[in-house]
């Protein structure tokens, strides 16, 4: 039988510039440097960002730039997503559409380095009325 899994611990994240995409995830997401995790950053380990709530990780890694096949998504309510779709297009400077895909909404965007990011939410029909669309 296969052990049961907690949860996800941390993502890497790979970035040609740690201190400018410490700075863009603070901005853009609202993640900070975990204090007690710092020690890791030094000799190339990985900065560790988190949430306000230490429910998301995500350990920065410097590295030469390259292009990424992998896509973190992240979950949020219907009221938490509709607040992404504002909030994102106010801190990229540009236009981030909902994608409808019956079952669910996203909002997709990349951070300076191309790494692809998602933005969730079943809260299906909430998210529709709210777009003032009438959904799949």
């Amino acid at each position: 039988m296969t052990p049961k899994l907690e949860s996800i611990d941390h993502i890497h994240i790979f970035v040609t510039d740690r201190s400018a995409s410490e700075v863009w995830y603070s901005r853009v997401l609202g993640l900070h440097r975990l204090p007690e995790l710092q020690n890791w950053a030094s000799g190339g380990g990985p900065l560790t960002i988190s949430n306000p709530t230490g429910t998301v990780h995500l350990a920065l890694f410097e590295r030469p730039g390259e292009k990424c096949r992998s896509t973190v998504a992240l979950g949020a309510t219907a009221s938490e997503f509709l607040a992404w779709c504002t909030h994102l297009p106010a801190v990229l400077g540009q236009s981030v559409e909902p994608v409808d895909h019956a079952l669910s909404w996203s909002i997709y965007f990349s951070d300076p380095d191309g790494n692809p990011f998602e933005i969730t939410s079943y809260g299906y029909l909430q998210i529709a009325a709210a777009l003032g669309r009438t959904g799949a």
